[in-house]
């Protein structure tokens, strides 16, 4: 079943519109390249379209009725926002997830030390990566530091034209004999992708010169600027990110290069779906989670309770609480799992199925499976979910293709979506296709950014 091009559909305002969506996307993505930045840029846009504290709500006791429209944050990485609907909430949910949270480099809690009178910042890998992507190219350093007297300083330094910016040295192509004999996951050590951030040395006369003047002189200039000592560090969450904007590829401008579109590019495309209708029937819910890139873990990922106990709260607020009620909204809900599929790439095209492979500009993915091998660790979609879903995309004239994680065998990787389903909810994962997807720079196509926007739209309001 061959699924057209999206671009040929297109008239005038189809494009002007499918462009204004793209050049918001751009800007969100440029501007927030961690999960703390995506969520205080949600609570931004939501509060901007009517949105209010869960928090506020549940302490001044607000009644919350159809039309009532609120949101709730958790620990500044996880962001939920719900419009409620004129049906009862026991007859469940309609759910987009999305994960806000990339493939990137932490700084160490103890990070910084000098070598060769150079500074560095040593490194952890989050999520998965191929090391040798992140050598000889300028990186940014965003994040907080969080201080003992309570106060938290944020970062993001290497974004601004007059910014500096990072890197992480690569071995010079005339030593490297022995280097490029090695398999490319053992070319660059993940113990060596320590970020350079300063050579020039304190200068001070006397007994008093320090050891590390090269580290001191680092030393002085963040607490110049941030008011931070090298103690701070140790209650830090600093992320080494590539630095710069996401941008128009092509000479055609169809496409959006950019870091993190895994998975920004299905949150930003459910945020705007969710608060660009403005009334439901049927309660609508976007999640923007953190973690998911390392097992969905922790308090702020999806296998906390954080989505379960917010949805106690809102149906306690909204006179229709309890246990059961709860559990029969759960069971009841609906969800697409936001998440990106792998783009077809032809150059290759041996780890691809093409008649199962999602082709760049068909528009919105769905993946009635992930996992690996034999749909290990999958939630996989059941035949009746599928056909409604089928039916509400063509209804609202959206494009969409069916696909899978690559060949057989050739690997394979998993979503939110098994979480959400051990509630009893019908689950499916869909997004958007991406080419080179965790490296650095990721590829998205327009057509199918503006489809998925179309879809999560027609899924919030007929689902």
């Amino acid at each position: 079943m061959e699924r057209p091009n999206a671009w040929k559909k297109y008239g005038d305002a189809d494009v002007a519109e499918l462009e204004r969506l793209c050049a918001d996307y751009r800007a969100f993505i440029s501007a927030n390249k961690t999960e703390r930045e995506c969520v205080a840029a949600g609570v931004k846009l939501a509060e901007a379209a009517g949105y209010v504290s869960l928090e506020a709500a549940v302490a001044e006791g607000c009644a919350l009725t159809a039309g009532s429209k609120v949101y709730a944050v958790c620990h500044n990485k996880t962001l939920m926002l719900v419009n409620l609907g004129s049906a009862p909430l026991e007859q469940g949910v309609n759910i987009l997830g999305a994960h806000v949270d990339s493939p990137r480099l932490d700084l160490k809690q103890n990070p910084l030390y000098e070598a060769g009178d150079m500074a560095y910042l040593d490194t952890h890998y989050y999520g998965g990566v191929k090391a040798y992507h992140w050598v000889a190219t300028p990186l940014a350093i965003h994040g907080v530091i969080c201080k003992k007297d309570g106060t938290t300083v944020e970062v993001a330094v290497g974004e601004d034209a007059a910014d500096p910016v990072f890197c992480i040295s690569d071995l010079l192509i005339h030593l490297a004999s022995d280097q490029l004999k090695k398999p490319a996951s053992e070319a660059v050590d993940h113990e060596n992708l320590d970020v350079i951030v300063a050579g020039r040395p304190v200068v001070i006369e006397g007994d008093d010169e320090p050891k590390e003047p090269v580290k001191q002189m680092l030393l002085n200039i963040l607490s110049d600027k941030y008011g931070i000592t090298e103690e701070d560090f140790l209650s830090a969450e600093l992320e080494v990110v590539p630095a710069g904007a996401a941008r128009e590829m092509g000479l055609d401008r169809s496409m959006i290069l950019g870091y993190g579109q895994d998975d920004r590019v299905c949150a930003y495309t459910s945020l705007a779906a969710q608060l660009d209708v403005p009334t439901v029937e049927r309660t609508s819910v976007t999640l923007l989670v953190d973690k998911e890139e390392i097992g969905s873990v922790g308090a702020s990922g999806m296998t906390s309770r954080f989505f379960e106990n917010t949805m106690a709260e809102i149906l306690e607020l909204a006179g229709q609480g309890g246990p059961l009620a709860l559990r029969r909204c759960l069971a009841n809900s609906r969800m697409l799992s936001s998440d990106v599929s792998a783009g077809f790439d032809a150059l290759y095209a041996d780890r691809f199925e093409k008649k199962n492979a999602a082709i760049m500009g068909h528009g919105l993915c769905f993946n009635k499976y992930t996992g690996a091998r034999g749909k290990s660790g999958s939630n996989d979609a059941d035949a009746e979910y599928m056909a409604l879903v089928r039916d509400i995309m063509d209804e609202a004239g959206v494009d969409f293709q069916t696909c899978e994680l690559g060949r057989i065998g050739a690997g394979g990787g998993g979503t939110i979506a098994y979480i959400l389903a051990e509630y009893g909810m019908d689950v499916i994962d869909s997004g958007v296709a991406v080419l080179s997807m965790h490296s650095l720079w990721e590829v998205t196509n327009k057509a199918d950014v503006y489809e998925a926007y179309k879809g999560y739209k027609a899924f919030i309001e007929r689902a």
